[in-house]
């Protein structure tokens, strides 16, 4: 009978052989999903001895993975900023580098805590309910054109006790929002698609298989959405409000002459924490 530590060994071996990138963790996760324990405990029953019954819930798990299914897919959530966020193929995961531009976001309005935020191309909900946690005062408005990822930002949203909270609207960006007859906000946060359809066709098969292409790929060499929430955004921001983007790496060049050319101020591009171009913050003139 093969103890918990030898089928993780041989699920390791196996995952890598896949191409599975961090195959022991991928191993460590799966095997403890199946076995309804945290790492840890894992850790702890290296040496119990596993029946047949216990591996049969443990080979279709692996399986999945080794067919490069996203990990997040199989185990059905995710833990993000703060927030458990449940996953699938509705929407995009969210990713680490987003987890800086939140806290990047925070600690701009923390001295001013906004009342009200629109979160664009929301996806799962993840920026939209991570800023409505740490902004327990804050109204947010989560905006999505996909009817499946608005399920699914909603789902979270129940699940998170933050429904009351955060309001969801099927728009192509602003389409359906009307600056004249919506409150202006305090800030505009978005992680839009940015990659062009050769970056999204050259990624792993986790991302170009499994996620929403929608989600991924934007027009005009990865910068149509981009430049449409730029131009679009004044009428709906308060003065001095913010705006605060995530972008591809290699385009802020023309990202700061689209802000510079449509009136905004206090352009500030910023790196992730693999000092890559990333992130870009803007803010509307005061009146």
């Amino acid at each position: 009978m093969l103890t918990v530590l030898a089928v993780v060994q041989k699920t390791t071996d196996f995952l890598a052989a896949k191409g599975v990138e961090s195959a022991r963790l991928n191993a460590e996760l799966l095997i403890g999903h199946a076995l309804g324990l945290k790492r840890m405990q894992l850790y702890l029953q290296f040496e119990r001895e596993l029946p047949e019954t216990d591996l049969e819930k443990i080979r279709p798990l692996v399986k999945r993975r080794s067919q490069r299914e996203p990990l997040q897919h199989i185990l059905g959530e995710t833990e993000w900023s703060g927030v458990k966020l449940k996953v699938d193929r509705r929407a995009l995961i969210p990713r680490p580098e987003t987890e800086f531009l939140i806290e990047l976001l925070e600690a701009r309005l923390a001295p001013n805590p906004p009342a009200r935020i629109l979160d664009l191309g929301t996806g799962t909900g993840a920026i939209a309910l991570a800023l409505a946690k740490r902004f327990p005062e804050a109204q947010v408005v989560a905006v999505d054109a996909s009817d499946d990822a608005l399920a699914l930002a909603g789902e979270n949203a129940r699940a998170l006790g933050l429904d009351s909270r955060v309001s969801l609207v099927k728009s192509s960006w602003y389409t359906a929002l009307t600056a004249a007859a919506t409150e202006p906000f305090d800030v505009i946060v978005s992680n839009p698609p940015y990659l062009t359809a050769a970056e999204t066709a050259a990624a792993e098969p986790e991302v170009r298989v499994y996620e929403p292409v929608s989600a991924l790929t934007a027009a005009e060499a990865g910068l149509a959405d981009l430049r449409e929430i730029i131009t679009g955004a004044l009428p709906f921001l308060k003065p001095d409000g913010w705006l605060a983007l995530e972008t591809g790496i290699a385009q802020h060049t023309e990202l700061i002459k689209v802000l510079d050319y449509s009136g905004w101020v206090g352009v500030e591009s910023k790196r992730d924490l693999t000092d890559r171009d990333r992130f870009i913050f803007a803010r509307r003139p005061a009146a």
